[in-house]
Formats: structure tokens, sequence, C-alpha cells
């Protein structure tokens, strides 16, 4: 009985935290990526990262895997600040790729779709 009680409270945990990464990136997603979206070479990826993470009908395990890559782009404060010329963004594209290397079954063609869409407007805004 013990173990249950423990297994259910790392899922609440676990649940607590994801509710708290992907308000963290719901507030500063698109203002980021609006500033950054020229000069971010994996934009897209970010993207399909994004539509895939708030699709209901994504498993919790690869939400919380794709919201905390998210999560890590939209932070300030990582391992190589993003405001460095050329490296500033290496390690937002490797935890990017990591975590999308990991749930790339569940992204779907329409999730491709929408960051292409939405990459399209970003870009054509700032143009």
């Amino acid at each position: 009985m013990r173990r249950a009680a423990a297994w259910n409270e790392d899922e609440r945990t676990a649940r607590d935290n994801l509710e708290r990464d992907e308000a963290t990136v719901r507030r500063g997603f698109w203002r980021k990526l609006g500033q950054l979206a020229a000069r971010v070479p994996f934009a897209e990826d970010l993207l399909t990262a994004y539509y895939c993470a708030f699709d209901r009908q994504t498993p919790l395990h690869v939400r919380g895997a794709l919201v905390g890559a998210l999560a890590y782009f939209v932070v300030p404060f990582d391992v190589l600040p993003d405001v460095m010329p050329a490296l500033g963004f290496t390690d937002d594209a490797a935890v990017l790729a990591g975590a999308i290397k990991l749930v790339m079954a569940h992204i779907r063609p329409e999730h491709r779709e929408a960051a292409r869409d939405a990459l399209r407007r970003l870009t054509d805004q700032g143009a």
C-alpha cells in the first residue's frame, strides 16, 4: 500500500511540474520566438514541438518531454546565454533535438503543417 501511495504522489508531482512548465511556455514562447524567428535556424522544430506538446491527443509523457525542452528555450537562464553570437542557441537546439528524437513517433504531419503556417506568419510580420 505504501508503494502505491508513493507512486501516486510521484505522479501528482510530475503533473504539477508539467502544469508549471506549460504555464512558463505559454507565457513566454510566442514573445521570444517572435523576436528571434529570423535568427533561430530551428524555429520550425520549435513550433512543431509546441503544437505537438499542446495537442490534447499527445500522451502525457510526450507532452512532458516537449514542454521541458520548450521551457528550456523560453527561460532566459541556461548553459549558454542566448545573447552569445553563434553559440547562444546551440544548447537550446540540442535539448530540443533530443526531445524530438525521443518522441518522433508522436509528431504528426498536422503539427508540422501548423508549424510551417505559423512560421510563415511570423516571418511575414517581421518583413
